[in-house]
């Protein structure tokens, strides 16, 4: 009979009070609606047994007379419907079709079966039963025709063929045949036999050059040995046996031992002391053999991976106590071997992913918490540090963290309490209004307060006083635990509950005082790593020593903190502050240029000087613009949301590239200047360039970019901020490759003009404070690396260095850029001064300066281009290299001479 609920696991104990008090009440029912059936013996239905497949009732009754009813009659009909109705009223979901007779028998004459043969079943019709005949295996039916064979021989026979058989055909087969309303079903388990596990005293060695007799040893548990040398076997008729061979080598050796002997750097794999099962590899070296790696694991624990790697439902309560029992009795062999604390995890792993469909009560929880107890324990913690800081095991914690979790979903919706271990405490309850709860561990207060529940919901709480030590301390903005400078500073809290919280909050005690910058995060198993998403640390009133968080989401929570301030606070008020004052340097900066653009383009190269002023001013006061509105949105939601994010996103990636763009037009317009002197371009040939590629190639770009990553919502990071995706799809690259290119030009530019200086020096002609080249190239420089982005470059070192003054200096400087190129491509150009003090009548700012002009122009300490005074020291055969710095006075209509650039 199928009960339709999940199976529980307190159903596989006999004497477990939910076992009998679901058999007492199917008894009581079926005995009583069994009264009708003629041949029925009064009293004598017991139940057998539960199984899972849903809950699978087994019951037997006895009979009057020796030949029964007809089970698929009338009044087995009557009777089975009657049980069904009282069933329902009672509280246990059955349906219809729920009864079934079943016989178990042996289908296969086979006793033993063994991977990789043939299993071969027969179901017999018995005369009286009539139908179809079906086979399940484990209640599924059989679709693979690769794996299974049936054949029918006439009514009376099917025969099912299971091809070279594995673990993974272990269950219940059984065949079927369906009549009008009662099934027929014979049945049978099939349990392979584990494979054979060959233990051998040496893998492979080489021996030193002498005559001897080498004794080879290999046993395999429940299985005989057979000796294959060449041609020749030898069989040995237990379970372990010997071969003795003569070897003749010619050759000297560095190293010699009872494992072989070799030479330096060479490795030999050699057989685990006793009560171990797998390997020790061993590597020559100048003082002899040295151990690099133990992969021995405790012969019980091994044998317990196998077993349960054919492991079903209804054995796991058995199965964990094993474990637990297991794990107790070799609790120090266990904690001195990574590699058996690894595998340990892996069974439980094993063990919780086989649960998912069943219902886990408190007997089979204590043996799994029993035996995690063992792996967290302080004495485990150097084998925890082997397997964290290799990279092949490196996530074992977490896979423990994930089994605990997985497991603990499955719990039962009774109320109880594991507090036998030493580390870690479960509590189990069904709250209805509100939680309020503390850590029993003797070492930990940890309180957790639910305030309001919506409706009553079972609520799993696991609290971990040493699980801090194990884990790794990434989180989702450095994944490198061996980089990361946070450490776990709290008890690890795992909460399960089964409806949607809006509100939990913790309070921690801090484990080490000295650490600063608190965190409130939780594992977040997608992402990997520590995540503080949709959690916050609350200031605790009057609590020295203690944490409280605040999330909207259950998991697995702990803090971080940091022996280190936080530099995170320090470079946003950096960035905030620097890009506020960069926004108002560009909107006076545009005025500036807008007051005197009549006044400072009359030439082809001033007015392609101040085009590229004008467009790297707008595209950077833009993309400022989108960068706060970023910032706003990543700082009211998280994870940032896509909707919002996106067109953001897009806008300050297409005018950051903008303002890359044109600050190369403006590096490119001063080389062509300086190293193309008698070359000329039309004013419209070189708008259209700038502009095609100031505007057209970034937008190219930013499209090709939302192209390729949006529609996999891989467009935009889903964390911390609103800005191009690194993790999945690398869309930053579609920055960061253009950025440093550009970059990476404009610094060759920079390079080429001042090396053209220092080749005709600067000589006595010039004024005073720039007598020493240095001077110059120091005011060149000044003036260059705002408007050319090259401070953009310390983006490098953020990339790769976590050293704070770096960052503060890469924020420090282009947050200003806006001001720098206010300062540097505006205010200090002298001809932008007196053009503005003309248009706004304040000629006598300028005055001074006007007093000290010579026959050759006007000329000051920061007066008229410094490129220009500088030809004014060579001879005529100079006069091309002279032009080249003073770039190029144009003659056009209206006279006037001017410079790329003024000082």
């Amino acid at each position: 009979m199928t009960i339709d609920q999940v199976f529980e696991t307190s159903l596989s104990y006999p004497g477990s009070n939910k076992y009998n008090l679901l058999a007492k009440k199917i008894e009581s029912v079926i005995d009583t609606s069994y009264q009708t059936v003629s041949s029925y013996s009064n009293g004598s239905v017991r139940v057998t047994g539960f199984r899972p497949g849903s809950i699978i009732a087994d019951y037997e009754f006895k009979v009057k007379t020796n030949r029964l009813s007809d089970p698929n009659g009338d009044d087995f009909t009557s009777a089975n419907l009657n049980v069904f109705k009282t069933l329902q009223e009672a509280g246990i979901p059955v349906s219809l079709n729920a009864f079934s007779e079943s016989e178990q028998k042996n289908l296969s004459t086979t006793e033993k079966w063994y991977p990789f043969q043939k299993i071969e079943l027969r179901c017999i019709r018995p005369p009286s039963v009539q139908g179809e005949m079906t086979w399940t295996v484990n209640g599924q039916d059989l679709k693979d025709t690769n794996r299974y064979t049936i054949t029918n021989s006439g009514n009376d026979l099917g025969t099912l063929i299971v091809n070279n058989a594995t673990e993974k055909d272990n269950g219940r087969y059984s065949c079927i045949i369906k009549r009008t309303s009662l099934p027929y079903i014979q049945w049978q388990t099939i349990i392979l036999e584990p494979r054979p596990n060959i233990l051998l005293n040496m893998m492979a060695t080489t021996l030193q050059c002498t005559d001897q007799t080498i004794r080879l040893s290999c046993c395999a548990d429940n299985y005989d040995v057979v000796w294959v040398d060449g041609t020749e076997t030898s069989e040995g008729q237990t379970t372990s046996g010997t071969i003795q061979v003569k070897l003749k080598l010619v050759n000297a050796f560095a190293c010699n031992g009872l494992i072989g002997v070799g030479n330096i750097d060479d490795t030999v794999t050699g057989a685990c002391e006793n009560g171990k099962e797998g390997a020790i590899t061993y590597q020559c070296t100048s003082g002899g053999w040295s151990q690099i790696e133990d992969n021995c694991v405790v012969k019980v624990i091994k044998y317990l991976q196998r077993k349960v790697e054919v492991l079903v439902v209804e054995q796991i309560p058995e199965f964990v106590a094993q474990l637990s029992n297991a794990t107790q009795k070799n609790n120090l062999e266990i904690k001195q071997s990574p590699v058996t604390v690894q595998t340990i995890v892996q069974i439980l792993v094993h063990i919780a992913n086989i649960s998912q469909n069943i219902s886990i009560d408190k007997i089979v929880m204590e043996g799994f918490l029993q035996t995690v107890d063992i792996l967290v324990s302080n004495d485990t913690i150097n084998s925890w540090n082997t397997l964290n800081n290799n990279s092949t095991s490196g996530n074992t914690s977490i896979e423990l963290l994930g089994a605990i979790e997985n497991i603990s979903t499955r719990l039962t919706d009774d109320s109880f309490t594991i507090n036998s271990t030493l580390s870690l405490v479960l509590n189990r309850t069904v709250v209805t209004t509100s939680y309020s709860g503390t850590s029993q561990l003797s070492n930990s207060t940890t309180e957790i307060l639910i305030p309001q529940v919506f409706k009553p919901t079972s609520l799993t709480i696991i609290v971990f006083a040493n699980l801090d030590k194990i884990l790794p301390t990434r989180n989702i903005s450095n994944k490198d635990s061996r980089k990361s400078v946070s450490l776990i500073n709290g008890d690890v809290v795992v909460v399960k509950v089964n409806q949607t919280l809006n509100n939990i909050s913790f309070t921690f005690d801090i484990t080490n005082a000295s650490l600063v910058n608190p965190q409130c995060v939780f594992w977040n198993f997608s992402l990997d790593a520590w995540d503080s998403t949709g959690c916050k640390v609350k200031p605790s009133v009057n609590k020295t020593g203690k944490i409280t968080c605040e999330c909207n989401h259950t998991t697995s929570f702990s803090i971080l903190m940091s022996p280190f301030p936080d530099k995170s606070v320090l470079l946003a008020y950096i960035t905030y502050i620097g890009v506020a004052i960069s926004m108002a340097s560009l909107i006076l900066c545009l005025i500036i240029e807008i007051i005197v653009w009549k006044s400072m383009t009359r030439n082809d190269t001033s007015y392609m000087r101040h085009v590229s002023i004008v467009n790297i001013a707008v595209s950077l006061l833009i993309a400022n613009i989108c960068f706060i509105i970023g910032a706003a949105v990543a700082d009211q939601e998280q994870p940032t949301s896509v909707g919002r994010c996106s067109p953001t996103v897009f806008f300050m990636h297409f005018f950051y590239l903008a303002l890359f763009f044109w600050m190369l037009i403006s590096a490119l317009l001063l080389f062509y200047r300086t190293v193309m002197v008698f070359s000329q371009m039309s004013r419209s040939t070189m708008m259209a360039i700038a502009f095609i590629v100031g505007y057209g190639a970034p937008l190219l770009i930013a499209v090709i970019t939302v192209a390729s990553t949006a529609g996999h919502e891989r467009y935009i990071t889903k964390k911390l901020a609103c800005w191009l995706n690194w993790n999945e799809s690398r869309a930053l690259l579609a920055f960061v490759i253009p950025a440093l290119t550009i970059v990476a030009i404009n610094l060759v530019v920079l390079i080429v003009v001042l090396y053209k200086m220092l080749r005709r020096g600067v000589g006595a002609t010039t004024q005073p404070d720039e007598k020493h080249a240095l001077v110059v190239i120091a005011r060149c420089v000044a003036i260059l690396t705002p408007i050319f982005g090259l401070t953009w470059g310390f983006g490098i070192g953020t990339m790769v260095s976590r050293d704070v003054g770096i960052h503060v200096v890469f924020a420090l400087l282009n947050s200003l850029q806006g001001f720098f190129i206010l300062v540097f491509g505006t205010l200090l150009d002298s001809k932008i001064r007196e053009a503005l003090a003309g248009k706004l009548s304040l000629r006598n700012l300028t005055s001074s300066n006007r007093t000290r002009s010579t026959s050759a122009g006007p000329s000051s300490s920061s007066g008229p281009g410094f490129f220009q005074r500088m030809r004014k020291r060579r001879n005529m055969h100079n006069v091309s290299e002279a032009s080249t710095i003073s770039a190029a006075t144009s003659s056009n209509s209206s006279g006037g001479s001017d410079t790329f650039m003024n000082a």
